[in-house]
């Protein structure tokens, strides 16, 4: 059975940190809507408090580079010395979404732009002290790049708003990717590197048998930027295995569905255990996965929980090196189209000033899910701090 050993915590509390520009044009900035930027420092104490001793966070690009080569690091230097403060291990978005304003994502300067951020910023953290103790410095390049490419590539959703240039817009974000691991690895060899993208699980509806074929292939494209950062499709843009360190997967209650047919539940016998989806990861690529989002809203957050504590279960005794689990978002946010509240996260957002107020189900839920995990294990360190 496989031990967790990579992070200091296997469960994890994830901050929403997306920038990206609305359909609309407006910008999203979730770390300062929710607060997080202010209060960090209270944050990750919280987090510490329930056992997350590791995080996920985000370095915000458009808010450091506003002027080509010069970096003004004011909103990541209190983030990063409140984490070291507060003992929490953080796994660093460098890009979620979004980028400075000059820049066109289409072009050569967007690699190499964002390959120089990547370098700068791991050697200021570097230079701050990061994974000086057990921990080494982590970070995700580019999060969630097929989502990214369908919805701001296809779709308009959001920037670049483009429609049918999501496999051009996966290409250069794998690019991107892999010059932001070399720019890293150039200024801190122990850094390691986080490839997040969601999991998903495809079917023809039971009406349309023949389309089983689309049905797949729609399935199998999950795997399309991680096959390219490894060098094992389109091996021209410079991917190499090496370039796989850890395998993040996200995952949420609507990540199966019918090709062009609805959401396959839980309680529908089609419906593929998670614990399936984690080890079909690990044999395509041979590397750890963490599961780097999960999570649901209102009422379903428990149960939730509670379905994927058990799936990594099966999967460790499996023998899959799944190495943490992450709840994403940890704080209610505002939702990205229209502001409502989303009742996602272990504290809610009690007012506006950013207060937080812990949603006690889930925190007790947390309390289980984790003193099963440390159980199983048979080493308490991966329990709640009591």
């Amino acid at each position: 059975m496989h031990t967790p050993t990579l992070f200091d915590s296997v469960f994890l509390g994830g901050f929403e940190c997306s920038t990206h520009r609305r359909h609309d044009g407006r910008r999203l900035d979730l770390i300062a809507a929710t607060g997080h930027d202010r209060l960090a420092a209270e944050d990750y104490r919280r987090m510490a408090a329930h056992g997350l001793r590791t995080v996920r966070d985000g370095v915000r690009w458009h808010l450091i580079e506003t002027t080509p080569g010069h970096y003004d690091w004011s909103s990541l230097l209190p983030m990063v010395r409140a984490a070291r403060e507060a003992g929490a291990q953080v796994i660093w978005d460098l890009c979620h979404y979004g980028w400075p304003d000059d820049i066109d994502i289409w072009r050569p300067a967007f690699v190499e732009r964002f390959a120089r951020f990547a370098g700068a910023t791991a050697a200021l953290l570097r230079d701050e002290g990061v994974g000086e103790g057990v921990a080494a410095p982590a970070y995700c390049p580019v999060n969630e790049i097929s989502y990214w490419a369908w919805a701001g590539g296809d779709m308009r959703r959001f920037n670049p708003m483009a429609e049918r240039r999501g496999f051009e817009l996966k290409h250069q974000l794998v690019r991107a990717s892999i010059a932001a691991i070399e720019a890293i690895r150039a200024a801190d060899p122990r850094a390691r590197i986080v490839q997040v993208d969601p999991v998903i699980h495809v079917l023809p509806r039971p009406d349309r048998k023949g389309d089983a074929g689309a049905a797949e292939a729609a399935r199998l494209a999950q795997y399309e930027a991680w096959d390219m950062i490894g060098g094992y499709a389109w091996p021209g843009l410079g991917g190499k295995p090496e370039y796989l360190d850890v395998i993040g997967v996200n995952y949420y209650s609507d990540n199966q569905w019918f090709l062009k047919g609805g959401t396959i539940g839980r309680d529908d016998p089609r419906y593929r255990p998670f614990a399936d989806i984690l080890a079909e990861v690990h044999r395509r690529y041979g590397r750890p996965v963490l599961v780097a989002e999960t999570g649901a809203e209102g009422d379903a957050r428990v149960p939730w929980l509670d379905y994927v504590t058990g799936e990594v279960i099966a999967a460790l005794k499996a023998d899959v090196p799944v190495e943490g689990v992450c709840l994403y978002p940890i704080l209610d946010y505002p939702g990205w189209a229209n502001d409502r509240h989303c009742e996602t996260g272990l504290y809610g957002l009690c007012n506006e000033d950013g207060g937080r107020c812990l949603h006690q189900p889930l925190a007790a839920a947390l309390e289980r899910a984790q003193a099963r995990v440390g159980a199983l294990l048979g080493q308490p360190q991966y329990q709640a701090a009591q």
